[in-house]
């Protein structure tokens, strides 16, 4: 029998168990397309990122840093949203209607939290750490401070060309997929259009003659 070879990831995995951690990054995916049983759908992600201080590791013969772990949430605070159900988790009591109509999902950037991580071996036979809980800290627990700066990527005021360009490759390929980036690079070419004709403005050119 010949087995084709399974590529292994050469990144070490964050330990199984209970961590403690902190939310420090936030990534606004957008809305991506999907189907299920020929049925098209779209939802809005939303990506959280956590340090975990207590798991110290070198890379790249850099200084000393956190490992850290993220998850995908649809972007909903429905009553059965994933989303919902770790925040009330995490927060120890569960919101109102009204909390959770108005929750901002920012206000979590920089806010401690015990999170569990289980390993799970996908189809391909490829083993990928997951968060799969996440609550308040133990009483009497107080979390190291913060290493990672604060980041949060959205598409309003939050968003930014070099923080975009930073992501890794897989990450930008799902946004660059959905109507909120076309959006941005939309508005980004008009503010450029504006720029130039405003210097144009400047220099003194004709519209209708060439500068050259």
């Amino acid at each position: 029998m010949i087995k084709a070879k399974q590529k292994e990831s050469k990144r070490e995995k964050v330990p199984s168990g209970t961590h403690l951690a902190r939310c420090y990054e936030m990534i606004h995916i957008g809305t991506v397309t999907w189907e299920y049983l020929g049925e098209v759908k779209e939802t809005d992600k939303v990506r959280l990122t956590f340090e975990l201080p207590a798991e110290m590791r070198q890379f790249n013969e850099e200084e000393m840093q956190p490992m850290v772990i993220s998850k995908e949430y649809t972007l909903s605070m429905h009553e059965k949203a994933n989303l919902r159900k770790d925040l009330e988790s995490w927060r120890g009591k569960s919101f109102t209607d009204a909390e959770a109509r108005d929750f901002d999902i920012t206000n979590l950037i920089g806010v401690p939290c015990s999170l569990g991580v289980i390993h799970r071996e996908n189809k391909n036979g490829n083993v990928y750490a997951n968060i799969s809980s996440l609550s308040g800290l133990p009483k009497g627990v107080d979390a190291p401070a913060q290493i990672n700066p604060n980041s949060i990527l959205d598409y309003n005021e939050n968003w930014s060309n070099e923080k975009f360009e930073s992501l890794p490759d897989w990450i930008k390929d799902q946004m660059k997929m959905t109507p909120e980036y076309e959006q941005v690079i939309q508005e980004d070419s008009s503010e450029i259009s504006a720029e130039q004709f405003e210097l144009a403005t400047k220099l003194g050119y004709d519209n209708d003659v060439a500068p050259f």
